[in-house]
Parts: C-alpha cells; sequence; structure tokens
C-alpha cells in the first residue's frame, strides 16, 4: 500500500440502524487499533521457562479515536444522543486501498474543547461490541 492522504480514512456511522452510512462530520484525525488479548499457558513444563501462548484464543476488539470540528448541528446531534442513550450502532471505516471494517460500536468517550478565538472541536472514541467484517478495497 503506498502513502495515501489521512482525509480519505473515513469514519461512517448508520444511527437508524438501516444501512445507511452517513460520514461522522468535520473528522481532522482518526485512528483504529486493533487488539488481541494473550492467553498465556505457561507450565512447569515449558521449555527454558519460555511463555507459552495459546493460538485463536483470547478477546479481539478494535478502537477508533476522531477529532475535529461539526460542521452541521445534524452530526452533532447525532454524535451527542448516541452517546447520552448510550447506544450501540453500526459503524464503518473507511480505509484507501485497505479496505472497509464494519459491525457495531458503542461510543465511549465525548469530549468538546475550544479556545477563545477558535472553533468548538471534538474527540471521540468507539470500542467494538461484536464480531467486525472486513471487505478488501476494490
Amino acid at each position: 500500500m503506498s502513502a495515501q492522504k489521512g482525509k480519505d480514512l473515513l469514519l461512517k456511522i448508520d444511527k437508524n440502524t438501516t444501512g445507511s452510512f452517513v460520514t461522522v462530520a468535520g473528522m481532522r484525525s482518526r485512528r483504529i487499533a486493533f487488539n488481541a488479548e494473550a492467553v498465556d499457558v505457561t507450565d512447569f513444563e515449558s521449555v527454558g521457562r519460555w511463555r507459552e501462548l495459546l493460538a485463536g484464543s483470547g478477546v479481539q476488539r478494535a478502537s477508533i479515536n476522531g477529532s475535529g470540528i461539526f460542521k452541521d448541528g445534524q452530526s452533532d446531534t447525532d454524535i451527542r444522543e448516541i452517546f447520552f442513550n448510550s447506544t450501540i450502532v453500526p459503524w464503518q471505516v473507511i480505509v484507501p486501498d485497505f479496505g472497509t471494517i464494519e459491525g457495531l460500536f458503542q461510543l465511549t468517550s465525548l469530549e468538546y474543547a475550544g479556545n477563545h478565538n477558535g472553533e468548538v472541536s471534538y474527540e471521540l472514541a468507539i470500542e467494538s461490541a461484536g464480531v467486525l467484517t472486513f471487505t478488501v478495497a476494490p
């Protein structure tokens, strides 16, 4: 994969769970991380007392962080409602030349900030809440 523009990494939400995804407005930065917990099965017979891990086990998760500015009242309202209602809804992350990650996520953090002579910005974090699918980019 060659270098890509950061602005092309999109975070989308399906607030009404209808299959219609809308880009979260005004995102200036985004980050996705995949993690898998290791299951340690080391015992007294482990060669040289080296740690042994059990393949294919442990909890997998994805976390996504983003920040930016809200460009319209509707996207601000949608995000705020999802957070305060603790709703788990479908989200998509589109990574250019890589593919699309889609699944249920919960909005776990929502922060607002602003300088006296600047615009109000936000930061949000979502955590996976089920199985994720991955579709390879065409």
